[in-house]
């Protein structure tokens, strides 16, 4: 489930990483995405509806359900793309976090707590309380500005549907300005074409952000991810955001490496028997065609077997929290995805 180079480049890239991650060919960096599927503490928040996710709730969230389920996503961190580098993610998006007190006890695991990642989060004003935030480690990424954009939403009543914030931030990667755009776009609820509407506006406020960056900067690095909603060939990413296929593209073009996997099948959450790719990257062009300083080697979606359901109705599909109202103890509805960047060491030792 990736998105390769060449034969002959990946076939150098291949041997590289398998001798070491930082060596004398090339520096790897990971940049990875998890929608956490309803990460919340067990206290009920009476300004957003979390009661479900309480002791006494429908979904009887104890503390020891908690406690499993941040050891759970904490596992999963700790391992996206281990079967080429022996570190976690260096940058990581994520969504359905109910507050920066899930993203402190997330981080601070034990199995984390090394790693010294930072966190960038705000509240937004979704209904649920459902947040995205950057999670990145300290010693590869350093935050320079961040903020958050309101996306407005009203309903055929005109009346405000109010949804997940978009997160921009700007820092330096390993000596180079990139900037990340963390999204969780609105929800197919009501139907995918009831609700077309509202993710065709969250891609217009992605594209403004974009076009901004591209105004204020001569030839900007600019990775977006998140959870869309939206499969890579619908309408808000091919036609609003115009994100393509092909490498073959300008500086300030989009290009997404992730519809390759989707043409081939493969998706990151499954719903009646379908599989769906709302998991996705999306890049600026000189990500791809050579003339960034950091270059996209490959795109993939992680889902070992440990990931999975692994008997019943739902055998192979994401091993959740609770399925059919049921506590199954599991991870998240969704598979992260993650991508792999490369710099060559040469260009780093010039630079110095």
């Amino acid at each position: 489930m990736r998105y390769t180079l060449p034969g002959s480049l990946a076939l150098l890239l291949w041997t590289c990483l398998m001798t070491s991650q930082s060596n004398g060919n090339y520096l790897v960096r990971t940049i990875a995405f998890y929608n956490l599927e309803n990460l919340f503490d067990t206290s009920n928040d009476t300004l957003i509806y979390d009661d479900d996710y309480t002791p006494s709730g429908t979904n009887h969230w104890t503390p020891q359900r908690y406690k499993k389920k941040i050891a759970n996503l904490a596992q999963v961190l700790l391992e996206i793309g281990s079967d080429k580098r022996m570190e976690p993610p260096d940058v990581i998006g994520i969504c359905e976090a109910e507050n920066l007190l899930v993203l402190e006890d997330l981080i601070r695991h034990p199995l984390l707590r090394s790693w010294d990642y930072g966190i960038i989060h705000y509240d937004s004003p979704d209904e649920r309380g459902i947040d995205v935030a950057l999670l990145y480690k300290r010693k590869t990424f350093i935050p320079v500005s961040f903020n958050k954009h309101r996306l407005l939403l009203f309903d055929e009543n005109r009346e405000r549907d109010f949804t997940r914030d978009q997160l921009v931030v700007r820092g330096i990667l390993e000596g180079e300005d990139i900037h990340f755009i963390v999204n969780h776009w609105p929800s197919r609820s009501g139907g995918e074409e009831r609700s077309r509407s509202f993710r065709m506006a969250a891609a217009e406020l992605n594209r403004h952000i974009i076009d901004s960056v591209n105004r204020f900067e001569h030839t900007p690095m600019i990775i977006g991810m998140g959870d869309f909603n939206d499969n890579p060939q619908d309408a808000s990413l091919m036609k609003v955001l115009e994100a393509k296929g092909n490498k073959n593209i300008t500086d300030k073009e989009l290009f997404n490496p992730m519809i390759i996997l989707y043409r081939k099948g493969e998706g990151s959450l499954a719903y009646r028997d379908q599989w769906s790719l709302f998991d996705q990257f999306f890049m600026s062009g000189n990500l791809v065609n050579g003339h960034g300083a950091w270059q996209l080697w490959r795109a993939s979606i992680y889902n070992p077997e440990y990931l999975k359901t692994a008997i019943g109705p739902f055998k192979g599909y994401p091993h959740r929290t609770y399925t059919g109202g049921r506590y199954t103890g599991g991870y998240s509805d969704h598979f992260p995805v993650y991508a792999f960047l490369i710099r060559r060491i040469s260009e780093l030792l010039r630079e110095d």
